[in-house]
């Protein structure tokens, strides 16, 4: 397994009430006696990162010996289907003509010792000793049915950091968000006080989340949102997205711990066969900036997918190496402070109007913006003040973009990327595709953490 480097490491387990257990790791020993439940807990001093395998020694009436350890960078992958979208499935996806497909073989040429995976299985993690039999090396059978955005987000930052990289993918497809939460967190807050809380809260979180603590990790990934977004959900899923994060970190006992998201990608919502509720063109975008407007919580990121669909009838876009890396992209950027990195794309900041003219300022402004396929930039609308949204011309200035239609003489309102299908070529150099956004909705102020 990989245990996580320069932070305080928890080891826990059981054994008979008032057991003497002795913990051994590294030049490390720690011993402790277990209560009366028999329960035991000790926690290790910070350990540097190390590739050189090391055994953890656990001594009380009989002694477990495991072997192979080594300390670096471990994260939590969760979500729904498309963060549990295996490896298996990702060498068989269809790419347009052109496309890399190199990403495809990775199966076959995956066997760096230094990347670890744990994937979690809902009906062993409840087993008092599972947390040390699942660990594999990131190939061959293992890596076959484990998480492909999680493993290529491992990939990545193991090519900036060098380090060894852990990863534990806990996640079910078709799942909602509340299953995930801690039923006693949506129970505690009056938010939720008002309104029904179906979806079964606590179900995937006792059994597969819960567990896992207070095991030492980096950070948090999060793919989920599209079960949610067929329920026409707006601020109750941005709430519950904050509830989630707040009850994760309680459960860790650390405020800081980072979390990084994934922002849905297109797909036709609107011709669902037996929706819920009334779903439109405009479901999905409504839907991201309810994803968007989290970013209020602090050490949390989102990556953009509006250039990841090849089938708008599929929600599982197939670039799942592309996900990964931009969520490696974002931590190495925000969490491993690498300057060398850009972490998220063009960002809307604000629209100054001047006759017919719309003047929008983007962040971060760190790489200029650019038209991915070299042709006029696609999406953008403008309404005037009766709120009717028409499509516009747009062209980059600098770092700037200056938008107008001749159907509105007298501008109120920019929008972007505002339909399900909308695929926009408005990029960063860094080659990342600017978030979607409307000037006159709910929208966080811009923040960078």
């Amino acid at each position: 397994m990989v245990l996580q480097r320069e932070k305080p490491l928890p080891i826990w387990g059981w054994a008979a009430p008032g057991e003497e257990v002795t913990v051994q790791l590294a030049g490390q020993q720690q011993r402790t006696t277990t209560d009366a439940a028999g329960h035991w807990r000790v926690t290790l001093q910070p350990l540097p990162a190390s590739d050189k395998p090391a055994d953890l020694v656990i001594t009380g009436r009989n002694t477990i010996r495991l072997r192979d350890i080594l300390v670096g960078e471990v994260w939590l992958a969760s979500g729904q289907s498309n963060m549990e979208y295996t490896m298996r499935k990702n060498s068989k996806v269809t790419l347009p003509p052109g496309a890399d497909t190199g990403p495809l073989t990775e199966l076959e040429r995956a066997h760096n010792p230094a990347l670890r995976i744990f994937l979690v299985n809902r009906k062993e993690l409840s087993k008092p000793d599972s947390l040390h039999r699942g660990w594999s090396i990131a190939q061959d059978s293992a890596l076959r049915s484990f998480s492909a955005p999680a493993y290529f987000f491992a990939q990545e930052l193991y090519a900036h950091l060098r380090v060894p990289i852990g990863m534990i993918s806990s996640a079910v497809p078709g799942s909602r968000i509340e299953p995930w939460i801690p039923a006693e967190a949506l129970a505690q807050d009056p938010y939720y006080a008002s309104q029904k809380v179906d979806g079964d809260p606590g179900k995937f979180y006792e059994p597969m989340i819960r567990p896992l603590a207070p095991l030492a990790v980096r950070g948090f990934l999060w793919y989920q949102g599209e079960s949610n977004c067929f329920l026409a959900e707006t601020t109750s899923y941005t709430h519950k997205l904050q509830t989630l994060i707040e009850s994760w970190r309680t459960a860790w006992q650390d405020a800081t711990l980072p979390f990084y998201y994934v922002q849905l990608a297109p797909f036709k919502y609107s011709e669902s066969k037996e929706p819920k509720a009334p779903l439109t063109r405009e479901t999905l975008p409504r839907f991201r900036e309810a994803q968007e407007a989290v970013l209020q919580v602090p050490h949390t990121g989102l990556i953009v997918t509006t250039d990841l669909a090849t089938n708008l009838s599929d929600i599982h876009p197939p670039f799942k190496w592309e996900i990964g890396r931009r969520l490696a992209r974002l931590a190495l950027a925000a969490t491993y402070g690498r300057k060398d990195v850009e972490g998220a794309g063009p960002v809307y900041q604000g629209m100054q109007v001047k006759g017919r003219t719309v003047t929008v300022t983007f962040a971060p402004r760190r790489s200029r913006l650019i038209s991915q396929d070299k042709k006029p930039l696609t999406y953008f609308e403008l309404a005037g003040a009766d709120g009717v949204f028409h499509p516009a011309q747009a062209r980059i200035r600098g770092k700037k973009v200056v938008v107008t239609a001749p159907a509105v003489p007298a501008p109120a309102a920019v929008r972007f990327g505002w339909d399900e299908a909308a695929q926009p070529n408005l990029f960063s150099k860094a080659g990342l595709p600017a978030r979607p956004f409307r000037s006159n909705g709910p929208h966080p102020e811009v923040s960078l953490h």
